[in-house]
């Protein structure tokens, strides 16, 4: 089962409408435009049902198989949402929203599921129903969680749920996956400082927050390679330190943000812990104080072993069993994809992007020459978990 022939077919239709996403990008729970087109396009193709407002701005289609006496239901997920970020590709169909961009692909998983969907009304060629699902706000806003919150399991009788992302970096068309955590937990740090401030030019009647929070920022980025063990996996990363407003003036306070990762309960209780201790503590010294909040985001992407086996399964018959790595490492990026994990048995793969930049970097674009086996991918995952 390679490339399915009428899904190479649609390739220059379906990468129409990624463009067309990618041009007018929608960030968290904004993105009324991308869920009107969803949901417009998936009444077009014939969809049995089709609901929005699911987890405030998703969007979810329903198609039955040609048969539905085995009773089984399974979900496909894309996101939809983009990045507050800038683009800087110049291409003909580049952001038209300023400080708006599809920096992660979005525009593409959008693109191949309603691509699936279109492929799957035609053909039903399944006993069951698949549902399709169309998530806002995977960037930051826990959309996943808002449409599991939302009654997404029990409304459909859902069964099965898997999620697919690009992977710039391996070759376009090819797969990977494991079984168990795949990606990171990801969750927030926010820390307020209070000094003293004053003028500049008398740094002794002061306490300077930005001093502080610099001590904080080194310490804290010491915490992985002196608390971890070296076998285990962490990351934290102090993204935003601000403070300030004048170059003569020693400000009041200082603010830092940031991100910690981990792929083990254990490891993240560890990291709370010592953020926690290590900021308050390291004011202190200073005679300073440290607020700090540690918010837990996203959990662990966690891929259930029968159903990743199954995956790769599917992905091999599309791509042919050599292109599929069914034994990735585990990366530290996160994925609000993991709620859904935790409600239902399922999968989560990424597909090869290709030679592109990276992710979330300001000249990504998602490669079109993609789509077919991700469409391909969805389509047969259908066809094969639910045999006529």
């Amino acid at each position: 089962m390679p490339i399915i022939n009428s899904v190479a077919a649609m390739q220059d239709e379906v990468a129409r409408w990624r463009r067309d996403l990618h041009a007018h990008p929608e960030i968290l729970y904004e993105v009324h435009r991308t869920a009107g087109i969803v949901a417009e396009k998936l009444k077009a193709f014939g969809c049995d049902e089709v609901v929005g407002g699911i987890g405030r701005t998703g969007v979810v289609g329903v198609i039955r198989g040609r048969n539905a006496t085995s009773g089984k239901v399974i979900g496909l997920r894309a996101d939809m949402d983009a990045l507050p970020m800038t683009e800087s590709t110049d291409l003909p169909y580049a952001s038209k929203s300023p400080g708006k961009m599809h920096a992660c692909g979005h525009d593409g998983h959008t693109a191949m599921l309603l691509g699936a969907a279109k492929y799957l009304c035609q053909t039903r060629n399944f006993d069951g129903t698949a549902v399709v699902i169309f998530q806002p706000a995977e960037e930051g806003g826990a959309g996943g969680k808002a449409m599991v919150d939302d009654g997404l399991m029990e409304r459909w009788g859902i069964q099965e749920v898997f999620g697919m992302h690009n992977m710039p970096g391996i070759p376009t068309g090819t797969f990977a996956i494991r079984p168990g955590p795949l990606l990171a937990a990801s969750d927030g740090i926010y820390i307020e400082i209070t000094g003293k401030g004053g003028h500049a030019s008398r740094p002794h009647q002061c306490i300077d927050p930005v001093l502080v929070g610099s001590h904080i920022v080194t310490q804290l980025h010491s915490i992985v390679s002196r608390n971890l063990d070296p076998l285990q996996s962490g990351v934290i990363s102090i993204c935003i330190f601000h403070s300030g407003e004048a170059l003569n003036v020693i400000p009041q306070t200082a603010e830092l943000k940031g991100t910690a990762r981990s792929l083990t309960g254990e490891v993240r209780d560890l990291m709370e812990r010592r953020i926690i201790e290590v900021a308050e503590g390291t004011a202190r010294l200073h005679g300073a104080v440290a607020r700090v909040r540690y918010e837990r985001k996203y959990p662990v992407t966690v891929n259930h072993p029968q159903q990743s086996e199954f995956a790769a399964g599917v992905a091999g018959e599309v791509a042919g069993h050599d292109k599929v790595d069914t034994d990735i490492a585990p990366l530290m990026g996160g994925e609000d994809f993991s709620f859904m994990l935790e409600a239902r048995p399922g999968a989560f793969i990424l597909l090869g992007n290709g030679d592109t930049a990276g992710v979330h970097h300001p000249k990504y674009d998602f490669n079109d020459a993609a789509i077919p086996a991700g469409i391909s991918y969805w389509a047969r995952l259908i066809e094969t978990a639910m045999p006529v």
